[in-house]
């Protein structure tokens, strides 16, 4: 058997270990809290695949999930951390329902998605202003900017003229934006029982984009100069900053692509609301960490995210605590990262073993 060939069959197995084990803790956990604890896996697959109308909801999960993988492929290629993608998919998706709910028809959609994607750029783009102008680390700037987003976007929602619902018969109890009108919205397609919204094949066609530039095009392997050495790029021509700053503008366009895509695609009911993200940020991150970096293998993932996302609403339906469905949920995403994580460890070690330079050789001097 070929050493790629074992090495694969290794890791798949190593997938199925964990997630078992994973599955094995979540239903001792439930047991323990006094739930039904046999129907720990078959209620994630009903809730995910197998009920009528299920897998739809889950392909409908996938896709910002996967937009905002892409983005994060982009930066770390060019050797930058962005995990900002929570703040810069809730201010995307902010600046979109400006544009949709002041705006109708078809162009609105456009104009609003574009938008979305602009003021993710725009958010990241502070990160990279700071990053090249005062050398301040992209992983901490990213991160901090998150939580400035969480309350800006936050006190949008206080004023009628910013993104408050300014309709005067419906009392605003609930800080929510207005409802897109229904010409304001992306389409859907149904198939075999099943309704998606367009942003799937929207997701799978920019999954091909960014895999072709990726790996055919001169910017991209400008990219990889940059993320394996910047110094080296830079004496071959690359303007590090120019590149930089271009992937972590992009990573956060895709962030805020995705988040305006949730928006016009039905989530929250075509309404921005508090908490709008839902996490999706920091999972689409963990889609790209879980598929090492590589925009076809991050399809797969991002359903398996989706599963999980989709599946957990049928466990908690069983009579699980929420909380409980929480740790469940946060015992089947460590259980997925786990296996690439111990890859990269083993290859670290086997590296510096190789790396290690031998004793030099004993020798006898002649005596005179």
């Amino acid at each position: 058997m070929r050493p790629e060939r074992r090495t694969q069959l290794g890791l798949a197995g190593l997938y199925v270990a964990c997630v078992a084990a994973a599955l094995a803790l979540s239903a001792l956990l439930i047991a323990l809290t006094g739930g039904p604890w046999r129907q720990v896996l078959s209620a994630l697959l009903d809730g995910s695949i197998r009920q009528p109308g299920r897998w739809g909801g889950t392909l409908a999960e996938a896709a910002p999930l996967l937009v905002v993988a892409l983005g994060a492929i982009v930066a770390t290629r060019a050797g930058l951390v962005n995990i900002g993608q929570e703040g810069q998919l809730a201010v995307g998706a902010a600046c979109a329902t400006f544009v949709a709910t002041r705006n109708s028809g078809p162009v609105a959609v456009v104009a609003a998605i574009a938008v979305g994607a602009l003021g993710g750029a725009a958010w990241a783009g502070i990160a990279a202003l700071l990053k090249y102008w005062r050398r301040v680390p992209e992983v901490i700037t990213t991160l901090l900017l998150v939580f400035v987003a969480a309350q800006g976007t936050g006190y949008l929602l206080t004023r009628q003229f910013l993104l408050l619902d300014r309709d005067p018969n419906k009392p605003n109890r609930v800080q929510t934006s207005g409802q897109l009108d229904p010409d304001t919205r992306l389409g859907s397609i149904r198939a075999f029982g099943n309704e998606f919204p367009i942003t799937v094949p929207i997701a799978l066609v920019l999954t091909l984009v960014v895999a072709l530039v990726l790996s055919r095009s001169v910017w991209g392997f400008r990219l990889r100069m940059l993320g394996l050495n910047a110094r080296t790029a830079q004496r071959a021509g690359v303007s590090v900053v120019a590149a930089g700053a271009a992937a972590l503008a992009i990573s956060g366009a895709m962030a805020g692509l995705a988040g305006s895509m949730m928006l016009a695609g039905g989530s929250a009911n075509h309404r921005y609301t508090p908490g709008f993200a839902n996490n999706v940020g920091w999972e689409g991150l963990l889609v790209a960490l879980v598929a090492r970096n590589r925009p076809l293998v991050a399809v797969p993932i991002a359903l398996v995210f989706a599963s999980l996302r989709t599946g957990s609403g049928f466990l908690a339906a069983t009579g699980v605590e929420r909380e409980i469905v929480d740790v469940v949920r946060a015992l089947l995403v460590l259980a997925l990262l786990l296996p690439p994580a111990l890859v990269a460890v083993r290859r670290r070690r086997a590296t510096e073993n190789v790396a290690e330079p031998l004793p030099a050789p004993l020798t006898i001097g002649a005596t005179a």
